[in-house]
């Protein structure tokens, strides 16, 4: 894994910031992290606070509604307009303040974003930032508020996640054997929880526990806290039958929340991309889709959904040349 690049330069007479920062991850999954709103509920935000979007259509036109949660449950409610798209390329758009029904904070800075994303290898991607403000008040008001040092740690928490993804990927699934299993999450108990679970079923952890600790240092990033080091990053437990219990911790200092009815998942591998398509949207038909089924950036070809029963599915077919 390479050390990131993350240049920030600030031209004041141009009232315009550019941002250079890559990622240890290919193009069209950095694509992806920056343009689903399922993604960046999960990293866009610093910690401790978490992104939630209530709405986004990324279409020219389109917008992204979205909030900043703090930890004592303040929302900072921003909107982003979509003005150009050239996928896997660039988009354009302006970012503002509002309310939680999208009207626009007048009093507060605006800012026009060019984003542009270019392959610098086989995994690696270079994403330029360049931020456009109307006044030079504007551009200082944001650095004011701490835009840089917030920006900064919003793309460390996505670094953690495309690691944590690759590391699960590459340790746990070995072979594309359909098999069907059920994954749950907890906010900081999966360790309990699944030690109470092998009591139960008198069965052995495959191949132990994976804990956020065992990714890779990455010498370009601060290091986790050791809070952090020490959740559950992935854990499989053979019920009965053949049948696997998953399970992953999902912290709030992560971005998550856990909450009763969104914890559980069946999970489906099928051996192929159609067989994958064919079962979700037979499953989709009449339900909810949480994640349209698409190529992930994590090597995988996935979506979820709930069906018109209520019943949380998750759909997953991991292609040979990701394994």
């Amino acid at each position: 894994m390479s050390q990131a690049v993350f240049n920030f330069i600030t031209d004041k007479p141009s009232n315009r910031i550019r941002v250079e920062r890559s990622f240890n991850a290919p193009l069209d999954l950095v694509w992806s992290a920056w343009t689903e709103a399922d993604l960046l509920d999960r990293w866009w935000a610093p910690k401790p606070y978490r992104a939630e979007t209530r709405s986004m259509n990324f279409s020219v036109g389109g917008q992204w509604l979205y909030c900043m949660i703090g930890p004592e449950g303040d929302r900072h409610w921003c909107l982003f307009n979509y003005e150009s798209i050239e996928q896997q390329k660039r988009y354009s758009g302006y970012d503002a303040f509002c309310d939680e029904t999208g009207a626009i904070n007048q009093t507060k800075p605006r800012v026009d974003w060019n984003n542009e994303f270019a392959s610098t290898g086989p995994d690696s991607t270079m994403v330029t930032m360049h931020l456009q403000f109307q006044s030079l008040a504007d551009l200082e008001t944001i650095i004011q508020m701490g835009f840089k040092e917030g920006f900064t740690m919003g793309m460390e928490n996505l670094d953690e996640y495309i690691a944590a993804q690759f590391y699960l990927r590459r340790q746990k699934k070995t072979t594309v054997s359909p098999r069907v299993s059920t994954y749950v999450n907890f906010p900081g108990n999966t360790e309990e929880a699944f030690r109470f679970y092998q009591s139960v079923f008198g069965t052995a952890f495959i191949h132990g526990i994976q804990r956020f600790g065992d990714i890779p240092a990455d010498p370009g990033q601060p290091p986790m806290s050791d809070k952090v080091k020490n959740l559950v990053l992935h854990v499989e437990l053979p019920l009965l039958g053949g049948h696997v219990l998953m399970g992953t911790d999902a912290p709030k200092e992560m971005g998550f929340t856990v909450t009763p009815g969104n914890n559980m998942h069946i999970n489906l591998e099928p051996d192929s991309r159609e067989e994958a398509n064919r079962i979700f949207h037979a499953l989709a038909e009449g339900g909810s889709i949480s994640m349209p089924i698409q190529d992930m950036f994590w090597g995988a070809y996935f979506g979820s959904l709930t069906d018109r029963f209520g019943i949380n599915w998750m759909v997953n077919h991991q292609t040979k040349e990701n394994q």
